[in-house]
């Protein structure tokens, strides 16, 4: 104990930290092994060494035992046996790296926001891309945010509709597409996507996962729905995940084309699935980190986000029948399902 300092003091001064040191470390840890290319290899349930990490890196075991030291320090991995040389992740490792997902998100993802935010609110008519967010970032520590907080509900939202054809908006590499056409080995499916490397990657993952054969991957922008939907025809459910804000305010008029020509492609009996982000909600589970989302969309992105009685408005408008609105483990998010 610190000379002079009361046992109560210490024990005010470590709940008053709360759990931001250990997430805090795992983020930076984290985010260095995304950078370093070890989440293919590290990975929960899956032995590792020093040694097949430093041949999946390219990097010297040296350097690999050295960082692998202070990930089982920190009690993200741990030995996989008291007198091996292999790890394995900690029990807790998903849910932590979905916790660092905020953090790298907020602070690290949007770093060009903060850091200029003064040019920002000097100047109110600087572009969305005066100042560049860095991609990879943004969509690795999204990936880590949503994987327990909105993507299990969007996966269970289509497994319940049990559906033959499956299309997703925005598709990235199709992580969602695959993991449903693993699950109906009957259905096909289509990802739409402007972002070449996704769309290749996608491919590559399709076959690699063996639904090769029935995922179809487009490299066309979501905008492109508004005059085409015929990727989409027949199917019984389309997704699409945090991509319609990005088409607000200056395409709205494009995105209510394209949620009229979702209607009109699906099945009869077929739903919409969109996955969004809502403004500034005041509730406090999500009021902190809602308005940090708002804030930079608005600010920053010249983004409009709707809010839950804009976006059941806009899905009815586009002549669905009915809109249940979920409320997300991801604060600021909502999951909205539009019957056909």
């Amino acid at each position: 104990m610190t000379p002079g300092k009361s046992p109560r003091r210490l024990a005010d001064e470590v709940a008053a930290s709360g759990p931001a040191p250990r997430l805090a470390a795992a983020a930076a840890l984290l985010e260095m092994g995304d950078r370093l290319g070890v989440f293919d290899v590290i990975l929960p349930g899956k032995e590792f060494t020093v040694a097949e990490l430093a041949t999946a890196t390219e990097l010297p075991e040296q350097g690999i035992t050295g960082y692998l030291e202070a990930l089982e320090s920190a009690g993200i991995i741990q030995h996989a046996t008291v007198a091996g040389d292999s790890f394995v992740t900690a029990d807790d490792f998903e849910e932590l790296q979905h916790q660092a997902g905020y953090i790298s998100w907020t602070m690290n993802a949007n770093r060009p926001f903060i850091e200029n935010a003064r040019a920002y609110l000097t100047d109110q008519s600087l572009p969305t891309g005066a100042y560049t967010r860095d991609g990879r970032q943004v969509a690795v520590s999204s990936q880590w945010m949503g994987s327990l907080a909105y993507y299990p509900a969007a996966v269970e939202t289509i497994i319940e509709a049990r559906p033959k054809r499956v299309a997703d908006l925005g598709a990235g590499t199709c992580r969602l597409l695959i993991e449903i056409l693993q699950a109906f080995p009957d259905t096909t499916g289509v990802g739409l996507d402007l972002d070449g490397p996704s769309c290749a990657a996608a491919r590559v993952a399709a076959e690699q996962e063996g639904v090769g054969d029935r995922l179809t991957v487009v490299e066309r922008s979501i905008q492109s729905v508004a005059d085409d939907a015929t990727p989409l025809e027949g199917a019984d459910v389309i997704s699409a995940g945090f991509v319609f804000h990005d088409m607000m305010p200056d395409e709205e008029h494009i995105a209510d084309k394209v949620l009229a020509n979702c209607r009109d492609a699906l099945r009869p009996g077929g739903i919409m699935a969109i996955t969004d982000a809502v403004p500034y909600l005041r509730n406090e589970r999500e009021r902190a980190f809602s308005a940090a989302v708002t804030y930079y969309h608005r600010q920053f992105m010249k983004r409009k986000l709707l809010t839950e009685q804009e976006w059941e408005a806009k899905l009815l408008g586009a002549g669905f029948s009915s809109v249940k609105t979920v409320e997300l483990g991801f604060p600021t998010g909502r999951l909205f399902i539009a019957h056909r």
